[in-house]
This record gives C-alpha cells, sequence and structure tokens, in this order.
C-alpha cells in the first residue's frame, strides 16, 4: 500500500506543470492567437486621430473659397484661389499664409485708383497722398473703407457752398438745410434735392422771361410748358437751349418787319442779320438798326441842296435872277422870313427895299445917337475949365 501510494504521488507530481502550462491555451479556446501574433501595444506618441477636428485641407478650402467670394475679390484673386485649390493642401496653405496678403494690397490700390474719377480735390489729394507714401494693407483698407467717406463729405459741403452761391431762392433755402444736417442728407441733396430746388426756381424765372418777352413764339412755348407737368430736366433744358432757339426765331419776325419798307442802309443790315448767327440778330435788334436808319437818315440830308455863301443861293454871278433866295442854316431846311400881310391874308406891297434897309437905317440912328452924346460931354467939359 505504501509503495502504491508513493507511485500515484510521484506521477502527479510530473503531470502537474504540464497541465498548469496547457491550462490557459484551452481556455482560449482553438481560435486563439500564437503568441507571436499579439499586436503591438499603443504609445502614447502614436495616439490614434480625433476625429472630431475637421481635416486642415478642407478648412483651408473653404477659406480660400469665403475669400474670393468677397466683393472686393479681384479677379486676380479669384484665378489664385481657384489655383491653390486645385493644386493641393500645401498651395491651399502658402495662399491662405502668404498670396492672399500680397494681391489684396494690389486689390486696395486698384480700388483707390478709381475713386478718383468722380473724386473733388480734397478727395484727390487724399489718394495722391496715399499711394505716394507706400501705406500697409490696414492703412489702405482703412482709407477705403472710412477715410474716402470723410474727404467725400469735405468736397460735397465745397460744391454745396457753389450751388447755394449762385442758386435761386428754392436752392440757397435746400442747401443750408443739408449743410446743418448729415454726410447722407449732405449726398441726398446733391443727388436729388439740389435739382427738385432748382425746378422751382426754374419755373419763377420762366414765368419772369415770359413777363418781359414780346415775341408770341417763346411766350406761348413758355406758357404750354408751365401749365403741363415738366420734369426738372426738361425745364432746365428749356432755360438752358430751347429758350434762346424760341428767341431768335421771334428775333426774326422782328427784323424782317423792320426792314420792310426801309432805307437802303437799314435792309442791307438786317438782311446780313437774317443771314447770320443768332448773335448777330440779336445785335442788330439792340444796336445795328439804330446805326443803319442813321446811315440813311444821313444819305437824305447829303442829297438836299448846298446853301450858298451869305445865305444866298449860288448864282450866275450877276446877283440876277428869278430863284427864291434862302438862308444857310446848315440843316437844309431854305428860308424861315415870313412876308408880312395884310388883315385878309394877302401879302402887303413891297417898297422896293428889302430887310436889309430896316437894319442900315437902324444902325445910323444908332451912330448919330452916339455922336451928340460925345459932343455934349465936350462942351461941358470945355465949360467947366472956363469957369
Amino acid at each position: 500500500m505504501k509503495l502504491s501510494r508513493i507511485a500515484a504521488a510521484v506521477t502527479t507530481a510530473a503531470l502537474a506543470p504540464a497541465v498548469l502550462i496547457a491550462s490557459p491555451a484551452f481556455a482560449a479556446g482553438s481560435d486563439a492567437p500564437a503568441a507571436g501574433n499579439q499586436p503591438a501595444p499603443t504609445t502614447p506618441d502614436q495616439a490614434a486621430p480625433d476625429q472630431s477636428v475637421p481635416d486642415q485641407a478642407e478648412e483651408d478650402r473653404k477659406t480660400i473659397l469665403a475669400i474670393i467670394a468677397h466683393p472686393m475679390a479681384s479677379e486676380y484673386m479669384k484665378e489664385a484661389g481657384r489655383k491653390a485649390i486645385a493644386d493641393g493642401p500645401q498651395a491651399m496653405r502658402k495662399f491662405i499664409e502668404v498670396d492672399q496678403h500680397k494681391i489684396r494690397l494690389d486689390d486696395y490700390r486698384v480700388a483707390i485708383v478709381r475713386l478718383t474719377h468722380e473724386a473733388g480735390p480734397s478727395l484727390t489729394e487724399g489718394i495722391n497722398d496715399i499711394l505716394d507714401r507706400g501705406a500697409t494693407l490696414e492703412q489702405l483698407r482703412h482709407f477705403y473703407e472710412v477715410t474716402q467717406h470723410e474727404l467725400r463729405d469735405v468736397d460735397n459741403r465745397v460744391e454745396i457752398l457753389k450751388l447755394i452761391s449762385t442758386g435761386g431762392s428754392s436752392v440757397k433755402e435746400a442747401g443750408q438745410k443739408a449743410l446743418k444736417g448729415t454726410p447722407a442728407d449732405r449726398v441726398a441733396f446733391l443727388k436729388t434735392g439740389r435739382f427738385l430746388a432748382q425746378a422751382s426756381d426754374d419755373r419763377v424765372e420762366l414765368s419772369r422771361i415770359d413777363e418781359g418777352w414780346e415775341g408770341p413764339v417763346l411766350s406761348g412755348a413758355i406758357s404750354k410748358l408751365l401749365n403741363g407737368s415738366p420734369t426738372p430736366a426738361e425745364l432746365r433744358h428749356f432755360l438752358e437751349v430751347t429758350q434762346y432757339e424760341l428767341r431768335d426765331q421771334d428775333n426774326r419776325v422782328a427784323i424782317a418787319k423792320i426792314i420792310d419798307g426801309g432805307g437802303p442802309e437799314l435792309v442791307k443790315a438786317g438782311r446780313a442779320a437774317l443771314a447770320g448767327t443768332a448773335a448777330d440778330r440779336a445785335e442788330f435788334l439792340k444796336t445795328g438798326q439804330h446805326e443803319a436808319r442813321a446811315k440813311d437818315e444821313a444819305a437824305k440830308d447829303k442829297e438836299k441842296p448846298a446853301p450858298g455863301k451869305d445865305g444866298q443861293d449860288q448864282g450866275d454871278g450877276s446877283g440876277s435872277g428869278g430863284g427864291t433866295s434862302s438862308t444857310g442854316s446848315g440843316s437844309g431846311s431854305g428860308n424861315t422870313a415870313v412876308a408880312a400881310q395884310d388883315g385878309n391874308g394877302a401879302p402887303l406891297a413891297t417898297t422896293g427895299a428889302g430887310d436889309n434897309t430896316t437894319f442900315i437905317a437902324g444902325g445910323a440912328g444908332t451912330a448919330l445917337v452916339a455922336g451928340a452924346g460925345l459932343l455934349l460931354a465936350a462942351r461941358m467939359r470945355r465949360a467947366g475949365a472956363n469957369a
């Protein structure tokens, strides 16, 4: 019995290690891999990617699409952005970090240069200054988005002051109101308000012209215009263009009436005016017609007989003849002396002595009186001396 127990114990001790070594493989089943094929453990520097962070290339692509969709993006910016997307992640990253800023700098410069098209003096000076001093991208952006509007308002104020100085009452009132308002008020005045105010002043001016004009063509057109519903542009065009065309039509009619039956010089000057310009016709009516009339009057005076020497017509040298004598008054009006008449209006008979006889007799009498006076004075002086 003792020998059999010892043999069993020895057998159990010999089999125990084999059983213990084989038990894990058995527990894992027949599909468990061999010990040499196990995956390597995950190390801290080989962490699995975080699926919550978007792909960088996709983010860059979206950023570039937003850049080229911006209103300020030029065609060159759009072309460069599309090319970067097509060239891949590295090209997109370079476009975002470097290229877009260089292109944007050029785009702002081009946009600022374009502002000079409608720029006033202040804005033009500001544009030249910002472009000449090598401004940064941020400075260019600030000028385009802020400074240009401030300078435009300065120019708008100057323009409104000019309109006020030359405009009518309505323009002055509306302009003063705009100057006291906001920059937007001033822009609105220059864009539309000035024309509405000008239309009111133009109506007043047309009424004034109608009252002072005598021609039927212009007056009729003014009445028709004001009785309708003209736009501000139509009123302004009538004052600046149409009224002068209609004035000239009235002037043509007036000149034709003036030269009808006029003298040679008047007809000649009138026809020359009709064949000339509108300014020629206006000048004829203002001064030319009067100068031509004066020439015609002077020509008539020259056609009258010239007066003779000593107030008598030049005869045959003997002083005799049957012609009527005339005085040399210089106006060609003839003798103005009137023969004496009796109570019935018939001429009295002449004594043979002309009017000169009366003057001679009067002169002789005066001389006699003067001589007697001198003689009396001499006698009185001698009497005084003897005493």
